[in-house]
């Protein structure tokens, strides 16, 4: 899938592509629903900033993440603390041996792996916030095709379904837009458009 070098550009971008959405999000629209259907705009700044950060970090480190663990709720400086943790997670892959063995659900692999993992992981909660948001500037379709290359190995339909963290993939056109294509595979409705209310 491309050099190390290169895989680690792209979660650089990535990475800079929440900051923005991060950052576009206004306090008045916290409680805004979003394409999961458990979250609000609030929860999902609180699992990416508060849940999904410290694990990539530990992650990249060659650590073994806590998923299961309960996400604390994000304070009102979500711009302050995303970018703290940003700097941290990549300051770390910088740092990185990327041929170093880690254990994983499957077994042992190259920490290289994890990068490709959390590219998906940013990008999919970027297209989220995005559209919860009604952020329209363009996302990098580049990283929705490296997302899907790689999800698409990765992601088993054992993985998928009640107690997973995965929906039954939304069946989408094979030429539909990147983001479109990302979304349905990762169990998001492509067409999801936010109301006016809350999240249920």
């Amino acid at each position: 899938m491309g050099t190390d070098a290169e895989t680690l550009d792209l979660l650089e971008r990535a990475v800079n592509q929440m900051d923005a959405m991060v950052v576009g999000v206004r306090s008045d629209q916290e409680r805004l629903a979003t394409p999961c259907a458990d979250w609000d705009v609030r929860a999902l700044l609180g699992h990416v900033v508060s849940h999904s950060m410290p694990n990539l970090i530990v992650a990249a480190s060659g650590g073994t993440p806590d998923w299961q663990a309960p996400t604390a709720e994000v304070q009102a400086d979500w711009v302050e603390a995303y970018r703290a943790a940003a700097g941290e997670l990549l300051s770390t892959w910088r740092t990185a041996d990327m041929d170093r063995m880690v254990v994983s659900a499957r077994g042992s692999a190259p920490l290289r792996g994890r990068a490709d993992q959390q590219i998906a992981e940013l990008v999919v909660h970027s297209w989220d916030l995005a559209k919860a948001t009604r952020q329209d500037g363009p996302l990098d379709a580049a990283l929705a095709e490296h997302a899907l290359t790689w999800s698409r190995q990765m992601l088993k339909p054992e993985y998928r379904g009640a107690g997973s963290g995965f929906g039954a993939e939304v069946a989408v056109a094979p030429d539909a837009a990147s983001y479109d294509r990302l979304a349905g595979w990762f169990g998001r409705d492509p067409a999801w458009q936010p109301g006016s209310g809350q999240a249920s």
